[in-house]
């Protein structure tokens, strides 16, 4: 099955190559050095520090030391009706409080590929592909299991669909044939079922057979995909994002979401603040729940998920 859907893959980058290479040769003008700079590169960095030391401090606490860092590149391509818009988002954190190890709090890699054909002034036929995932294992608490992992899990999408612009600020991308695929490529998490896989066989004691279980889950359905930035206030620039997904397969009426806002405050040149929230609801994802209410963990089941940063650091714009 991972073959075959590496298979897709490849076919899905093949084509949007060749679409796009044959699109450039069609719109590419006689005169060559009239055409500008039709490559758009850049980015921001910030660096974020929290700390608190404590000494005989008579109302308890722990001294604290934390660092998170946040990377986004692009490089947008756009040349008479084709355009081609790439962006890499890097986020990674770590705290050490008083007498215990260092630990990670904070870990995210995600790619977007996105080709447009402008098919009128506001709208674009639009293929997409959107891949999230981590760059460095997650531990327990006791450090005895892994909880997460590179490519453990995997979010990837591939759409087709058309692609609205009205202004720069808001794109709505729509797409009726989306492939959703979820990768847990560590053997030991995809046994138990993690993130929706299928888990392992079970022998006739009940016991997990090692091995059984799927590393790989795949669906089909509808997507949705909206995008907004804009400087809401001055020095004050929110950035949106919301994606919504439906299995046409299973339980179409279950709506997986996910939506990212960033508030990014611009003090100066290279001081800044961050404000980052994340919900995401899918409910083939289960979470460990105590249904009894007795502060131990009985059951699994869908929930809301959420995770929010804040800090004040450093940062740099550059193009």
């Amino acid at each position: 099955m991972f073959k075959a859907s590496l298979r897709i893959f490849t076919l899905f980058f093949l084509l949007t190559h060749f679409t796009l290479s044959a699109a450039s040769a069609q719109d590419t003008p006689a005169d060559t050095a009239a055409v500008q700079n039709i490559w758009n590169f850049g980015g921001a960095g910030t660096v974020n520090f929290s700390q608190v030391s404590l000494s005989n401090w008579a109302a308890g606490g722990q001294s604290s030391f934390s660092v998170l860092g946040i990377l986004n590149l692009y490089g947008n391509y756009k040349k008479g009706k084709n355009t081609w818009n790439n962006t890499l988002d890097l986020t990674y954190g770590t705290v050490k409080l008083q007498d215990q190890r260092l630990r990670k709090s904070d870990d995210r890699l995600e790619l977007n590929l996105k080709y447009g054909r402008q098919a009128s002034s506001k709208w674009f036929y639009t293929v997409q592909l959107n891949t999230r995932t981590q760059i460095s294992p997650t531990y327990t608490p006791e450090r005895d299991s892994v909880v997460s992992n590179f490519m453990a899990p995997a979010f990837m999408l591939a759409s087709i669909g058309m692609d609205y612009k009205p202004n720069p600020k808001l794109s709505i991308f729509i797409s009726p044939f989306t492939g959703k695929f979820t990768a847990v490529l560590n053997q030991r998490m995809a046994d138990y079922g993690a993130f929706g896989v299928e888990p392992a066989q079970r022998d006739l004691e009940g016991n997990l057979i090692p091995g059984t279980g799927e590393r790989f889950r795949e669906e089909f359905g509808g997507f949705v995909n909206v995008r907004f930035k804009d400087e809401i206030f001055k020095n004050v620039t929110l950035q949106s994002k919301a994606d919504l997904f439906s299995n046409y397969l299973r339980n179409a009426k279950n709506i997986d979401v996910s939506w990212e806002n960033l508030v990014n405050f611009k003090v100066n040149k290279f001081l800044s603040a961050s404000l980052f929230l994340h919900m995401i609801y899918d409910d083939d994802i289960l979470i460990d729940i105590d249904r009894s209410g007795d502060g131990t963990m009985d059951g699994k089941g869908p929930r809301l998920q959420l995770k929010e940063t804040m800090g004040i650091g450093l940062s740099y714009k550059f193009e």
